[in-house]
């Protein structure tokens, strides 16, 4: 005859490790992330949009951005003499009227911090419409 030995009591399972377990990842993965809101910039590019405006009476500058260069219509510049050389260009009636500026990336050395540097000082400038070229 079989002999059978006493049922014995499960024990229940302790949770307190997987909570605690779950405390830390939680408080790691909040305190690691980053909550703030990041600038957006809007960009123009020079080959999509809507149809071609009329021909301006004013021709458009251009602007060639290098690693190391800028050139704005072929004359080298600083990127803090730029507004100087800007408000020179700027169409006298800025509400009502904008001048298009060209910004072709060359160089493949480029970064895309230098661009955005350059645009923020550009977005400064009122009466400008530009357009970056890809």
């Amino acid at each position: 005859m079989p002999v059978r030995s006493p049922a014995r009591p499960r024990r229940a399972v302790s949770v307190t490790s997987l909570i605690d377990v779950i405390f830390l990842l939680l408080l790691f993965f909040m305190l690691s992330s980053t909550f703030t809101k990041f600038a957006e910039i809007r960009l123009d590019t020079g080959t999509g949009g809507p149809a071609a405006p009329a021909p301006a009476a004013t021709p458009p500058l251009f602007l060639q951005l290098g690693a190391d260069t800028i050139r704005l219509n072929a004359q080298e510049v600083s990127l803090e003499d730029l507004p100087d050389r800007l408000a020179a260009e700027a169409p006298d009636d800025t509400e009502t009227a904008s001048r298009t500026l060209i910004i072709a990336p060359s160089g493949d050395d480029l970064t895309s911090q230098r661009l955005i540097d350059l645009l923020v000082v550009l977005r400064q400038q009122p009466g400008f419409d530009i357009r970056v070229l890809e």
